[in-house]
């Protein structure tokens, strides 16, 4: 099987496409490396099965390049579309990043596959295209759809255009819908950042924020033990999957104390006032991921325990 993963330099990516490597697939990862890394998959340059093409899949010319590429290797089975802005704040300072980096990206990785003839789209979707629905426990099907950043719009607006795709050509159309995934080799994130503020400041950790936004955390190591089941057992058509822990999630205020004890025990702690950390942020979410469950899928990692595994290995990744 042949494997197009966008985005595949990134974070989630670097972890898929070797885990895919690993299962014996062929797989060709695309990216911009605006974000990923090309330095993160140096290890693979020489692998027989893999090829990485450097390409901006946002425009008609890019994606082709890449799509045209990947085809040396024969038929693309499916596409893993992961290539996105991951940087919240980003967007919302400039929309046009989210446009570009998020749904562009999006509507010419369909149009694409529409002219190879590749039929299955895994996408990478996110909690954002919620909304703000306070301590309502969130299923795939509440409504309505009300995102707060522009982020989540286009993440919605890219679920929409899969849907319209699976009523012309696709046969499969799996949306996950992400939470806060940590882990190694992460380039952005509450941990990272925390990390590089103690780093840069032994003294103190100010953070954006009262401390008492909550939210899930998964490691990426389940992620993608996730997303592998409900490619393997979702149904045909257009079908969304919560992917995350079995608890609501961890506080901000834990996660500094904890990267606090690991970099800089001494560090004093300083709070903001607001109880998001920005704009756009979504302060309290929870996820019902019975819908997975139903699939064979259920996490062993706690938030607690997905946060405490990340911070020692982005730790050790920073050289702290």
């Amino acid at each position: 099987m042949a494997a197009f993963v966008s985005g595949g330099a990134g974070f989630i990516g670097v972890n898929l496409v070797r885990w895919l490597l690993e299962d014996g697939e062929q797989v060709i990862a695309a990216d911009n490396f605006v974000r990923g890394s090309r330095e993160s998959l140096a290890e693979l340059e020489d692998h027989p099965r893999f090829r990485l093409v450097e390409a901006d899949l946002a425009t008609e010319q890019g994606c082709a390049h890449a799509f045209e590429a990947a085809a040396d290797l024969g038929p693309i089975d499916e596409v893993w579309h992961l290539a996105a802005n991951s940087d919240i704040p980003a967007g919302v300072a400039d929309p046009r990043v989210d446009l570009r980096d998020t749904f562009l990206t999006t509507f010419e990785i369909l149009r694409q596959m529409r002219r190879a003839g590749t039929k299955r789209l895994l996408f990478a979707s996110s909690s954002a295209i919620y909304g703000d629905f306070g301590d309502a426990e969130l299923h795939e099907d509440i409504g309505p759809l009300v995102p707060i950043s522009n982020y989540g719009a286009m993440k919605l607006a890219s679920e929409a255009q899969a849907a319209a795709a699976a009523e012309d050509f696709l046969s499969h159309a799996v949306v996950f819908r992400f939470p806060n995934v940590v882990g190694a080799p992460a380039t952005h994130g509450v941990i990272l950042e925390f990390i590089g503020r103690l780093q840069a400041d032994g003294a103190v950790l100010r953070v954006l924020g009262d401390g008492t936004q909550k939210k899930p955390f998964l490691h990426v190591s389940e992620l993608i033990e996730a997303m592998l089941v409900a490619r393997a057992r979702a149904p045909e058509g257009v079908r969304a999957y919560n992917i995350g822990p079995a608890d609501d999630g961890v506080t901000v205020a834990w996660i500094a104390r904890e990267v606090a004890a690991r970099i800089s025990p001494s560090a004093r702690l300083e709070f903001g006032q607001e109880p998001r950390g920005w704009l756009g942020d979504v302060p309290r979410f929870r996820y019902s991921i019975a819908r997975l469950a139903a699939l064979g899928w259920t996490p062993e990692l706690s938030s607690e325990q997905a946060v405490k595994r990340a911070i020692e290995e982005l730790a050790r990744q920073e050289g702290a």
